[in-house]
């Protein structure tokens, strides 16, 4: 009975949508009636309104989209949404403030003399709205208005020119910021958490551990991630579109002719500077702040508002006197606050010079500029054709539109698994032919089909939370969210050209002149289609495009994980060995250099450490060469090994299926007490009995010997494992003894300092009371604590204050332990100095040496070429599954 009302709720969500009913209603409209009508049906026919729910019941399900509700809007670490009224604001005040008009001619006359150069233009406006605006009807219809009666004037191909208005249109859906971007990071944030727990069912499962590495956990994503991966796609769908124009018109001229004409002189490049640098300034500002890690999406969309709002403010005025003042009062005052950000120290709390004084007046000052700057221009966008409160209100229209879809899509994804829709698309996927890669090839094609009919929202809230769970949990492909966010934006992007429904068409249709019928704007848009389904093949066979600047990002900001964190450990590894490698002489010269240095006066402690540490250094080497050899060995086995796993998993998932459906009749079964109740259970149990052979025949089927191939590979696992954890240790042994010598050594100079201060307590310990030298000893523990190899001494002088502070002081033992201190102070003074003079040069050498290679992992962030090798290798997509 769940599949009918599965059917029922799939087939009234198409009839509401088909007729035309808001999709705000249509969605969670479905919904409400589906689990209604299930609730009374089993109600009515079984006594239980639960009874047709694959799980829960009516009021569960239908309270879900107040949960979701709640989480959208009042949980504190759910604010990926909050973007989206920002950039809706900015993407429509610069639509409203004719900044694309301004690009569009003057881009025409800059490329107009090449071949196809007038539809390359409209592909650069488009990408640079896109990156600006993102709203594709206003870009779309901005380009039908102002660009195709120019490419028609000079002769251009209908389908041609309408073809590439539409497409460059919705560059806007992949090129960031995108709207699409953060409701796929927000979906694909839960997508993760239920990815995750699948992930460690299917290991504890596979293995029997209940606890997985977390290397092999599913990493969510952010919004700002999924701006960073969009970014390099968006720019090659950009160059795809302009090679495609370029060559068809070199093919055939006659389809996009050159266009001659306009002089190139000062004025013009005047003219161009002022149309290209201030959206060039605004891409910067907002992209060029997440990318460098300034700003978070939301901060971001912040200044991008407020940039939207100073370049509306001047563009109102165009021609008229202190047009710029607004703009060039802001920029002044945003120029100021960077000299005082970088040259004072801006903490009005912490003034302790006229310096700083002087830091902080300029800083109140640039600031207050800045401030009259963006009032003076949102009083300009106000005054001048209501332009303000018009961009306000649509942006609350887009917003609540959003929102709301938002909320609906979520009490129809939870209906749909209400009945067992989740369920039932996992079973079909999973019994694909081909593994994950087939599961994703059918996914692909299901959204593409989709967007002949639904718009990119509702594809995006609807399916992505049904089908990225099952994608990312999947450990054979081990897909990375912002690659598959990626993926499925560049998919989605196709529904505004797919006919019948594609909302380009729509837009330009309603613009363009009567002599352009609609079939060949249909046409026209078959190539830029064709060219968005090769950039999805060229992004998917090559998952760097995506990952590589994420990985980056976070690698290279100022919260970057360290070097010895666990999901690291494989690239990080790989970048040492490629250090010994190219540079493995040079350290172990530098080993051999380190231990023949003279330290036979350190004490005895510190001299084994260091001889231990020297020793364990000169091993990395060899122990990284053997992890390496063990790990080719693994791969060499695992083409053969996984042969014989995939089929054995396969039945294993299909017998734990079978037991829970064994375990549901045996529940069932215990609940028939009466004995009309009898010839039922007689079923139940003949029903088991046969599920119970079934399950007998299935376990028949893995092979005999899956112990042994099972146990053998898991030894050379264990093996590698093993190999890999020795090396560390050992790098850990071979760089922390040398690298705390190093910082004892250096603070000498703080160490000798406190001697003035431990010799008066001294002196004085014998003639003074007590009392009042309870607080001296205490502060100068308390330096000594924080100084590098002064443990022993601050550890002495707390002895000799507890003994200070009982309540009769023993003041002969207070002597005898403070002399104790004295001599071996004096002692280790001695030493400390000699080492600096005679062994810190070269032991501060042998540390830089090691520092990249041995002692990398003890290092709290990676160096800039460090982590651009690590982001690079963690760019591709590395196949897990053996270990499950």
């Amino acid at each position: 009975m769940e599949l009918i009302f599965l059917i029922l709720l799939i087939s009234l969500m198409a009839l509401a949508l088909g007729s035309g009913y808001p999709v705000a209603f249509a969605l969670p409209g479905s919904a409400i009636i589906t689990v209604i009508v299930a609730a009374v049906f089993g109600y009515f026919l079984t006594g239980n309104p639960d009874a047709y729910f694959a799980q829960g019941g009516p009021w569960q399900w239908l309270s879900a989209g107040v949960t979701n509700l709640r989480g959208v809007y009042w949980d504190v670490n759910r604010d990926t949404l909050i973007a989206i009224p920002l950039f809706i604001f900015m993407g429509i005040m610069l639509q409203r403030s004719k900044i694309a008009e301004d690009l569009l001619v003057t881009m025409a006359q800059l490329f107009g003399p090449v071949p196809g150069g007038l539809g390359i233009s409209v592909v650069f406006v488009g990408a640079l709205l896109a990156a600006t605006t993102g709203i594709v009807g206003a870009t779309v219809v901005a380009m039908g208005l102002i660009s195709l009666p120019a490419m028609l004037r000079n002769n251009y191909s209908k389908p041609l020119a309408t073809g590439t208005i539409a497409a460059s249109g919705t560059l806007g859906q992949i090129i960031p910021p995108s709207i699409v971007l953060i409701i796929l990071a927000d979906q694909l944030a839960s997508a993760t958490d239920q990815a995750g727990t699948a992930r460690k069912a299917l290991y504890k499962a596979a293995t029997g551990e209940f606890s997985m590495p977390s290397s092999f956990d599913v990493v969510s994503t952010s919004a700002g991630e999924m701006f960073l991966g969009a970014f390099v796609p968006g720019l090659l769908l950009v160059g795809l579109y302009m090679l495609f124009i370029l060559v068809y018109a070199l093919i055939n001229p006659k389809v996009a002719p050159a266009v001659h004409g306009g002089t190139f002189d000062r004025a013009f490049f005047a003219k161009l500077a002022l149309a290209l640098v201030p959206p060039l300034g605004l891409i910067f500002l907002v992209l060029g702040s997440i990318i460098a890690g300034v700003a978070t999406v939301n901060q971001a969309g912040s200044i991008g508002a407020v940039g939207a709002i100073l370049m509306a403010g001047y563009r109102l005025k165009e021609g008229e006197r202190w047009a710029y003042a607004p703009v060039v009062l802001g920029l002044v005052s945003v120029g100021c606050i960077l000299v005082v950000l970088a040259f004072f120290h801006v903490n009005i709390k912490s003034i302790q010079s006229t310096h700083d004084a002087i830091g902080i007046a300029l800083g109140i000052f640039a600031t207050i500029g800045l401030m009259i700057s963006v009032g003076w221009s949102c009083w300009r966008t106000y005054r001048i054709d209501n332009t303000l409160q018009g961009v306000m209100i649509e942006t609350a229209k887009t917003t609540s539109l959003v929102f709301i879809i938002l909320l609906g899509a979520a009490m129809l994804t939870a209906a749909f698994r209400a009945f067992g829709g989740e369920d039932l698309v996992r079973e079909f996927l999973g019994g694909l032919p081909g593994g994950v890669w087939t599961k994703f090839v059918i996914v692909m094609a299901v959204i593409f089909f989709l967007g002949f009919f639904l718009d990119f929202i509702e594809i995006a809230v609807v399916v992505v939370p049904i089908v990225a769970p099952i994608l990312l949990a999947d450990p054979s492909a081990n897909i990375t969210a912002v690659w598959l966010g990626v993926m499925i934006g560049l998919n989605i992007q196709t529904s505004f050209l797919t006919p019948p429904f594609g909302f380009a068409l729509f837009y330009l249709r309603g613009v363009a002149p009567p002599i352009v019928k609609t079939i060949q704007i249909y046409k026209g848009v078959i190539a830029f289609i064709c060219l968005q389904l090769i950039a999805l093949v060229i992004v998917g066979l090559y998952p760097p495009l995506v990952n590589y600047l994420p990985n980056r990002a976070s690698l290279t900001s100022d919260t970057a994980p360290p070097p010895r964190n666990p999901r690291l450990n494989y690239c990080v590894d790989s970048y040492i060995s490629d250090e010994f490698a190219s540079n493995g002489s040079a350290i172990t010269g530098a080993i051999n250099a380190a231990r023949g240095l003279n330290y036979d006066y350190l004490p005895e402690d510190l001299k084994s450490g260091l001889e231990k540490s020297f020793e364990a250094a000169d091993s990395t080497p060899g122990l990284l060469h053997q992890a390496w050899e063990a790990n080719n060995i693994v791969e060499e086995k695992i083409p053969a090994y996984m042969a014989v796993q995939r089929g054995v998993r396969d039945i294993e998932s299909d017998v734990r299926k079978l037991d829970d459906h064994i375990r549901e009749l045996k529940t069932n079964a215990s609940r028939l007490y009466n004995e009309d109740q009898a010839e039922q259970k007689k079923k139940l149990e003949a029903e088991i009995a046969d599920l119970n052979a079934e399950r007998e025949k299935m376990m028949s089927e893995i092979p005999a010997n899956w112990k042994t191939v099972y146990g053998d590979f898991k030894k050379l696992l264990k093996s590698e494992t093993l190999l890999r954890g020795k090396f560390r240790r050992a790098a850990d042994d071979g760089y922390k003894p040398v690298a705390e010598f190093v910082n004892i050594l250096k603070a000498n100079e703080d160490y000798a300092a406190l001697k003035p201060d431990l010799m008066k307590i001294s002196s004085d310990l014998p003639v003074m009371d007590p009392s009042e030298l309870i607080q001296a000893i205490e502060d100068l523990g308390d330096r000594a604590n924080r100084i590098n190899g002064a443990s022993d001494l601050s550890s002495g002088l707390s002895k000799v204050r507890r003994i200070l502070k009982t309540g009769t002081p023993d003041m002969a033992e207070a002597t005898a332990e403070m002399n104790k201190i004295v001599a071996a102070y004096s002692a280790e003074l001695e030493w400390r100095s000699r080492a600096e003079a005679n062994l810190l040069p070269g032991i501060e050498t042998y540390e830089a040496m090691i520092r990249d290679t041995i002692g990398l992992r003890q290092q709290t962030r990676l160096t800039n070429d460090q982590a651009l090798f690590v982001a690079s290798c963690q760019s591709g997509h590395k196949d897990v599954s053996y270990n499950f």
